[in-house]
């Protein structure tokens, strides 16, 4: 068995290596001053594709940010290889504060809420008119989900040729909601996209929708440069179209400045983790009569102050019927 003495050479001395990393522990983290700001434009399988002042950068999410995610939309800091070369990688190392979130459930009884976009100013919520029917019970909810999150709602109807629209437009004509109507001729012309864009500049726009019902052939139309593949044919047992857009996607809009996010087909928009007394924030003219309202008032319930607000002709009444549709839609199925 080998002794040292009291003068042993260092490189004599056996080191047991450290297990957990050559490095010790610490709650110190990097302030990362150096870090870029970007955009993240798509999230495919935990790699984040990032627009980094006129590129694309390749990102994962930094371990020190633990199970916070990035979504499209965010604004985020990056450090590491900025090239957007290919085989590069940078790490998303900071997230910004986020002006507005779009966010759904599975269904009204799942509690897990998924963010869906970031950073958005206005919900284009797309619609057919036929081929597959219109589901106002979906509108609804995407417009709840967009009161909700602080966007700015408006409806493309599409396939005008197949079914007027006075009868949806109906519906939603108390609530003040732009619209466009555009039919399948258009969509292919640029005629529809000209009309939509007239919406858009200088905002971040995403776009909902069924699928089948022409979201994402209307926004091939917005960016032509970035096309991609067009939308299945719909299902003619099931009215329902397959799904070609299968992770939103942010792309820079043609002709003017502002951006659309291009998102799933969604077929429910489940609204559990809504707070009901939000929503009336969509509603201004109605606001100011929940003053008097009983503590934690739903706003659809006897004691509701605004039944006496709008009965002393301080709002019209179509309005506080369409707000109480629309806070019902929590409690309704999609297809009731």
């Amino acid at each position: 068995m080998r002794r040292y003495g009291k003068h042993t050479d260092a490189d004599d001395i056996r080191q047991r290596p450290n297990r957990k990393g050559s490095r010790p522990r610490t709650n110190i983290r990097p302030k990362h001053e150096d870090a870029v700001e970007g955009m993240v434009l798509t999230v495919d399988r935990g790699r984040l594709t990032c627009l980094v002042e006129d590129r694309t950068v390749m990102a994962m999410k930094a371990r020190e940010l633990g199970r916070k995610a990035a979504v499209v939309g965010d604004r985020v800091s990056l450090v590491g290889d900025l090239s957007g070369e290919k085989d590069t990688l940078a790490r998303i190392v900071r997230i910004g504060e986020r002006s507005s979130v779009l966010r759904r459930t599975a269904d009204d009884d799942d509690p897990y809420e998924r963010v869906v976009v970031a950073n958005a100013d206005q919900l284009a919520i797309v619609t057919a008119l036929a081929d597959p029917e219109p589901r106002p019970r979906l509108i609804d909810r995407c417009l709840v989900a967009a009161y909700d999150g602080g966007l700015d709602p408006f409806l493309v109807l599409t396939k005008s040729d197949l079914a007027p629209p006075e009868k949806l437009l109906e519906l939603y004509g108390d609530l003040d909601i732009p619209y466009v109507v555009v039919n399948r001729e258009e969509l292919y012309d640029g005629g529809a996209a000209d009309r939509v864009r007239e919406y858009l500049g200088d905002r971040v726009t995403a776009f909902v929708g069924h699928s089948g019902v022409g979201k994402t052939t209307l926004v091939n139309a917005l960016v032509p440069e970035e096309r991609r593949r067009l939308t299945g044919h719909v299902n003619a047992v099931t009215g329902r179209g397959r799904h070609t857009t299968t992770s939103a996607l942010a792309l820079p809009l043609d002709k003017v400045d502002g951006w659309v996010i291009d998102t799933p087909g969604v077929r429910s928009f489940g609204l559990h983790h809504v707070d009901p007394s939000r929503v009336i924030h969509a509603f201004p003219d109605l606001e100011p009569g929940t003053e008097e309202c009983p503590r934690a008032c739903s706003h659809d319930e006897p004691d509701c102050a605004l039944d006496a607000w709008v009965a002393e002709g301080h709002a019209d009444p179509a309005r506080l019927y369409s707000l109480r549709r629309l806070l019902a839609t929590r409690e309704r199925r999609e297809g009731d």
